[in-house]
């Protein structure tokens, strides 16, 4: 169960998705709050998740289901109201039952403003353990598993 190595990131065939910053968004310093930050990104991956043709009804109908097991969060720039921002995800696949979703969040002047990378796995969500070789899950359910780091 190894992850490979933080490679040097391209974001060349990112999934994208554009999100506007709300008011509700913001903290009392007039920026965005962290957990605002997160939000987007798990937006971003279910959007990419959907992208790739994946039903989520599909995923508990086989009482299969993806699971985050670490998230971290480099803030680089604050995001303030009426921003937008670019979330680009892409998978990096690991060997085993984990992998890794590496995005960045950028304004719309192209400003890096966050980086988030998630470690997950395939949760049985009858026995509630992770589910060896997750991506054999991915490719079968998946219309366009490429968008998830599939071949």
């Amino acid at each position: 169960m190894s992850l490979p190595d933080e490679p040097e990131l391209s974001f060349t065939d990112a999934h994208r998705v554009v999100i506007a910053v709300r008011y509700d968004d913001l903290d009392t310093n007039g920026h965005v709050r962290g957990p605002a930050y997160l939000a987007y990104a798990d937006h971003a991956r279910w959007a990419a998740v959907a992208d790739a043709g994946i039903d989520l009804a599909d995923l508990r109908d086989r009482n299969i289901g993806p699971v985050n097991l670490e998230t971290t969060l480099r803030f680089r720039h604050e995001l303030r109201p009426h921003d937008e921002v670019e979330v680009r995800t892409v998978f990096q696949r690991g060997t085993g039952k984990i992998s890794r979703v590496l995005q960045e969040l950028r304004r719309s002047d192209g400003v890096l403003v966050a980086e988030v990378t998630s470690v997950s796995g395939m949760l049985d969500l009858v026995q509630r353990r992770l589910l060896p070789d997750p991506d054999k899950y991915w490719r079968n359910l998946a219309s366009d598993p490429a968008m998830l780091g599939l071949t």
